[in-house]
C-alpha cells in the first residue's frame, strides 16, 4: 500500500516539528540561554515541562522507526534477497529505535550515562543501519525510485557519517578546552606563581623527579 511510503515523511516532519517546539519552550521559560551558547536538543529537553514533550516525541519517533525498519526488511525480502545483511539491517534499525526511546525517557540531567548509551544506539548504530541499507540498495534488483536512489542514499549516508564524526570531535575538543582551566587554576594556587610559571615548574618537577 502506497500510504506506507508516507511513514518516513511523517517521521521527519513530526520529529522536526517536535524538536522545534521543545526548543521554543526551553527558550521561552528560560531553561536555556541562547546568548551564551546554542544548546543541544537534549539540553533543552532535560527540564520540565518540555521534557514531557521531548520524551513523547522521541517515543513516537521510535515507534515509527520500528515500523519503517520492518517494512524495509520485508520489502527487501519480497525482492528475493534472503541475505543475512538484510537481517542485520533489521536488528540495527531496532537497536537504533530503542536508543531513541532511551534518549527521550532518560533525560540528560537525570540519568546521563543511560542517556549517552541511548544516544550511541541512536546515532552510531543508526549510521551503521544507513550504510547497510545503502549496500542493499545496490544489491537488490528490481528496486523502486530509479537509478538515482543509490547515489542519493550513498551521499546522505556519507553526510550523516561526516556530521557525526565532526560533532563528536568538536564536543571532545570543547570539553578538553573547558578542562584546562580546572587543572591550571589549582596548580597556580598551589605553587603561588603566575599560571605560566607554575605550569612550567610543575612539569619540570614531574620530568626531573
Amino acid at each position: 500500500m502506497w500510504l506506507w511510503a508516507l511513514l518516513p515523511v511523517l517521521l521527519a516532519v513530526g520529529g522536526m516539528a517536535g524538536f522545534w517546539a521543545v526548543f521554543a519552550m526551553a527558550v521561552a521559560n528560560g531553561s536555556v540561554n541562547i546568548t551564551e551558547a546554542f544548546p543541544y536538543i537534549s539540553t533543552c529537553g532535560a527540564y520540565p515541562p518540555q521534557s514531557c514533550l521531548f520524551g513523547q516525541v522521541l517515543n513516537l519517533g521510535a515507534f515509527l522507526g520500528v515500523m519503517i525498519c520492518y517494512l524495509k526488511y520485508q520489502q527487501v525480502r519480497d525482492y528475493g534477497c534472503q541475505s543475512r545483511l538484510n537481517v542485520a539491517g533489521l536488528v540495527m534499525g531496532l537497536f537504533c529505535a530503542l536508543g531513541v526511546s532511551i534518549v527521550g525517557n532518560f533525560q540528560q540531567y537525570n540519568q546521563v550515562e543511560t542517556h549517552l548509551f541511548g544516544a550511541f544506539l541512536a546515532f552510531v548504530v543508526g549510521i551503521v543501519y544507513f550504510w547497510i541499507q545503502t549496500i542493499l540498495t545496490e544489491r537488490v534488483k528490481p528496486r523502486h525510485g530509479g537509478p538515482w536512489i543509490g547515489p542519493l542514499r550513498f551521499s546522505l549516508t556519507i553526510c550523516g557519517s561526516v556530521f557525526l564524526i565532526a560533532s563528536t570531535l568538536i564536543r571532545v575538543e570543547y570539553q578538553t578546552i573547558s578542562y584546562i582551566p580546572a587543572v591550571v587554576t589549582p596548580l597556580h594556587r598551589l605553587l603561588g606563581e603566575t599560571t605560566t610559571q607554575g605550569v612550567m615548574k610543575f612539569w619540570t618537577r614531574m620530568c626531573t623527579g
